[in-house]
């Protein structure tokens, strides 16, 4: 007895398509395999329009390629700042003002040094080195009531001999020993700078010695209105480079570098609200260099003078400009003249204690500060210049020339 279906002609059949199946199947499988170890070979061979490698492999080389692409950028910049910062760095000073009559011991004021900044070695001459700082910094050694150190950065402290300062720019120059200088500073141009471009700033804020600061140059040609007489008026305006590098105080005198390592601005000033970051000032070197300069040599600014001790008119109460000066109403500004030094060419050209100066050479002038800078901006010693003024109502001219400031 057997099965229904046995010695059916079908069985047969299905039994060989079956092995026909498996060796299709283990065909593809040996392909497959040919396939996947032949082409790493043909591909480092070149004989592939394309480069084989494994997911992760690709994925790490991808990886790596962005790693260096984007860090790229940061690692030349860093060199760069540390490249300038180093040219420059021994050159940066601390510089400390002793108060000769302070109560302190050793002559010292209570407390330690007071006018603590920085300074510049730029030169090197006849055995001194010369540093330029801010004259606030040193204010007082121009009258001997001040002692003033130089700090090196290996922290040796050095006496400091005064050559001159000038206040309008609040520039001072000193000499030390240069025994112990390597390094000075070298001065770049100003005049070329673009907002937008890096800056270094080299000080001792707050007592930390060489702290290095960056940022860029946020403006050129900035002007800031300084008050010198102490009236609460501004009566000059500092021409400043403005910055967003951090300038703290004790940075004042320090170095406003460019990224090649150049002095392009004298650190000086900074906004101090609490409102307020990221704003300091700089002198620009464009300024600084004619000023200094001067001061090696004359130890002053050698600037034309007129001989006049004035008022900005807006300081006296308008009640007066009519009835006790008898100026017309459309007058709504000028210079009154407080005095007239004798021998002087305001004197020599007939100027008097209560005239008011309304133009210079034909040009408005409104208070003291529009005078002072056209006296030192636009002319020079030994320029003849017109002056419009008013006397007891009446308007007159006189010409005057020029002679040399004398302090």
């Amino acid at each position: 007895m057997g099965y229904y279906d046995e010695g059916y002609p079908g069985r047969k059949k299905e039994k060989s398509s079956f092995r026909s199946g498996m060796y299709a199947l283990i065909g593809a499988l040996i392909g497959a395999l040919i396939v996947v170890f032949s082409i790493p070979v043909l591909s480092s061979m070149g004989a592939l329009p394309y480069a084989a490698a494994p997911a992760e492999e690709e994925q790490q080389e991808e990886n790596e390629n962005e790693v260096e692409q984007t860090g790229s950028v940061s690692v030349e910049t860093t060199s760069d700042v540390t490249e300038a910062v180093d040219q420059v760095y021994d050159a940066v000073v601390g510089i400390v003002n002793m108060n000769v009559g302070g109560a302190g011991m050793f002559g010292s004021p209570e407390g330690g040094g007071e006018g603590t900044g920085s300074g510049i070695i730029y030169k090197i001459e006849d055995d001194r080195g010369y540093v330029v700082t801010n004259q606030h910094v040193i204010e007082g050694a121009a009258e001997g009531s001040t002692d003033v150190d130089v700090t090196l950065t290996d922290g040796s402290r050095i006496p400091a001999e005064f050559v001159g300062e000038d206040v309008l720019t609040d520039l001072a120059v000193l000499t030390i020993d240069a025994s112990d200088i390597e390094t000075i500073a070298e001065f770049g141009d100003s005049d070329g700078l673009r907002a937008g471009e890096p800056a270094i700033a080299i000080g001792n804020p707050l007592a930390f010695e060489g702290s290095v600061t960056l940022g860029i140059i946020s403006a050129v040609e900035r002007s800031i209105p300084v008050d010198l007489s102490g009236s609460g008026e501004p009566d000059w305006e500092a021409e400043v480079l403005q910055t967003d590098a951090a300038i703290n105080p004790g940075n004042s005198g320090g170095a406003l570098l460019n990224i090649q390592g150049e002095v392009i601005g004298i650190n000086s000033m900074k906004i101090a609200q609490q409102a307020v970051e990221g704003i300091g000032f700089a002198i620009p070197t464009q300024i600084a260099l004619p000023v200094i300069e001067d001061l090696e040599e004359y130890g002053e600014v050698r600037r034309p003078q007129m001989g006049i001790m004035l008022r900005s008119l807006q300081e006296i109460p308008s009640a007066h400009w009519e009835s006790t000066l008898g100026l017309p109403e459309d007058i709504k500004g000028g210079v009154y003249l407080e005095g007239v030094e004798p021998d002087t060419p305001a004197a020599d050209g007939g100027l008097e204690e209560g005239d008011v100066i309304v133009e210079l050479d034909g040009e408005e002038i409104k208070d003291a500060h529009d005078l002072r800078r056209y006296l030192y901006s636009d002319v020079s010693i030994g320029d003849t210049m017109e002056i419009t003024f008013y006397r007891d109502g009446e308007e007159q001219t006189t010409e005057i020339t020029l002679a040399e400031q004398v302090f």
